[in-house]
């Protein structure tokens, strides 16, 4: 009688700890794949890391476009962060020709894999029809992963949005150019998958209480550019819609060639030179049998070789995708979404440039823009006489041309739906921002509340409301901020030298928008 009683103790306190288990760790069923998440405890927050969204581009499938995963049986986990894409870096050459990051994740070509983290009200449950963002990383093109703190983003929603954070196929893998490509492969690879990934969560995100019809497509660098690219997409007639609103940080728009132009051309005869494809006679089937770690070793290589500060890999003019350079397309309205948030930092250009080579605007001008005559660096170098010292200048070329003034062609393209910051906390470098929106348990260098959260909400009111007068908290400090084109007004996000907040609604620098002006005139030279 004992053991019976004893056995039966055994068999309710098992059965409560399996149904412990399966509250705080929710499974999702996608059809092709179950996934297992977790809860974290301490704010009921779940998250599903490393959800397989496409197959494996291996073997055949390398430099093609996405396609469907495959059918696995059984519950996989999705508690640990992904295997990262293999990994590049940015130019490191004085002059142009035509540093990799350390990570304590594994990179890897099958790395199509992203996040999803939603607010339980109850422990694993999953809210209803909430705001989405999808989130996409910088780097460049060549670096970065899914590895952000979505937890950030809820807990400045006031648990009021999902969040998915994607990766991408980088560098070669992901970006390799050439006429070959368009005819044996897919060009722009890492743009597709992020639209397969939109896909995904068109169809997806409800089952884990997203709204895939209020999806905010939001990245900062090149996550920001590839916003950009999805705005311009498919002529602006992307089917189905598969983003409301737009946000972009740090808006990264560099040369972007057509697909078969003289640079595009020589940056795959580089590739398949370095692959040991050369003498083959299908140049495209030797690249796919190249070993991934040999590949990857050309990435490393090819990425480091432009001028200093710049990105080689970078999304071509495909005629189909992305159908003419982005600002033609920006010009004449052919865009995708509703409404626009963009944030620009005070000195993008400033980590992109050599700070110890003495050059003026106009030659730096000619080794940034392979596309330049010696009529157009001159155009450069009157446009900046008085702009501080040379250094300065050249700076000034760098984060206005490539950085600032694509996000005022942005801009311009959602008139009335539009809404300008400017990020100016000291030093107001490329990249300072991120701390503010994603600190992941390191507090920013500013460590102000006030600031933090009219800083951060402005992005996940705009991300619920389409509009950051409609705030998460009615109590934060921003003010009205009108739309962009309403006499050109911004907000500024700064601090005193006492460190007190500021922020306010400036007027955009004219001199500033006359630049962009004629940086946008000569778009056919720079090739955006």
């Amino acid at each position: 009688m004992a053991l019976h009683l004893l056995r039966t103790i055994i068999a309710i306190v098992l059965l409560a700890v399996s149904l412990a288990r399966a509250q705080t760790s929710p499974i999702v069923d996608l059809g092709y794949a179950q996934y297992q998440g977790a809860v974290n405890p301490a704010n009921n927050i779940a998250h599903f890391l490393g959800i397989r969204y496409a197959a494996a581009p291996l073997g055949d499938l390398r430099f093609r476009a996405p396609q469907p995963p495959i059918n696995i049986t059984g519950v996989q986990q999705a508690t640990t962060e992904p295997n990262e894409c293999f990994q590049g870096g940015r130019g490191a050459s004085p002059t142009n020709p035509f540093e990799t990051r350390a990570t304590e994740v594994v990179a890897t070509e099958d790395c199509l894999f992203l996040n999803v983290y939603y607010p339980s009200n109850a422990v694993g449950a999953t809210p209803s029809k909430l705001p989405t963002l999808v989130w996409i990383h910088g780097g460049g093109y060549a670096a970065g992963a899914a590895s952000s703190n979505g937890e950030d983003i809820i807990n400045q929603s006031a648990r009021g949005v999902v969040v998915v954070l994607i990766q991408y196929r980088l560098g070669v893998f992901g970006f390799l150019p050439g006429t070959a490509v368009k005819e044996n492969g897919a060009l722009n690879a890492g743009l597709l998958d992020q639209d397969f990934a939109l896909r995904w969560v068109n169809q997806h995100i409800s089952k884990f209480g997203g709204d895939p019809s209020k999806v905010t497509i939001w990245g900062e660098s090149a996550g920001a550019g590839s916003v950009l690219q999805h705005v311009v997409a498919n002529g602006g007639r992307t089917e189905p819609q598969l983003f409301r609103s737009a946000i972009t940080s740090s808006t990264f728009l560099p040369s972007q060639y057509q697909f078969n132009d003289r640079i595009p051309e020589l940056v795959f005869s580089e590739v398949v030179a370095q692959a040991g494809c050369t003498s083959a006679t299908d140049p495209m089937s030797c690249l796919r049998a190249v070993d991934a770690n040999t590949l990857q070793a050309v990435n490393t290589n090819i990425t480091a070789a432009p001028f200093f500060g710049t990105f080689v890999m970078v999304p071509v003019v495909d005629g189909v995708f992305i159908q003419q350079r982005p600002t033609l397309s920006l010009a004449e309205g052919k865009v995708n979404g509703e409404a626009l948030l963009s944030v620009t930092n005070s000195f993008e250009g400033t980590g992109f440039v050599n700070q110890d080579v003495a050059i003026t605007a106009a030659q730096y001008s000619l080794e940034l823009f392979p596309g330049f005559g010696t009529d157009e660096a001159d155009i450069v170098g009157a446009m900046y006489p008085n702009d501080g010292n040379e250094l300065f200048q050249v700076n000034a070329v760098q984060g206005e041309s490539i950085f600032i003034c694509p996000t005022y062609y942005l801009l311009s393209a959602f008139p009335g739906r539009s809404f300008k910051g400017e990020f100016a906390i000291p030093p107001g470098l490329h990249g300072n921002d991120i701390a503010y929106y994603f600190p992941g348990g390191v507090a920013p260098p500013f460590n102000n509340a006030a600031f933090i959260n009219a800083f951060a909400q402005s992005f996940t009111s705009f991300i619920i409301n389409q509009d950051p007068n409609i705030k998460v908290d009615p109590t934060t400090i921003t003010p009205h901020w009108d739309a962009f084109d309403f006499l050109y007004t911004e907000m500024l996000f700064n601090k005193t030298a006492g460190n007190e907040p500021v922020v306010q609604e400036i007027t955009t620098s004219s001199d500033l928008l006359e630049r962009c002006a004629v940086w946008d005139s000569m778009g056919i030279f720079t090739s955006q």
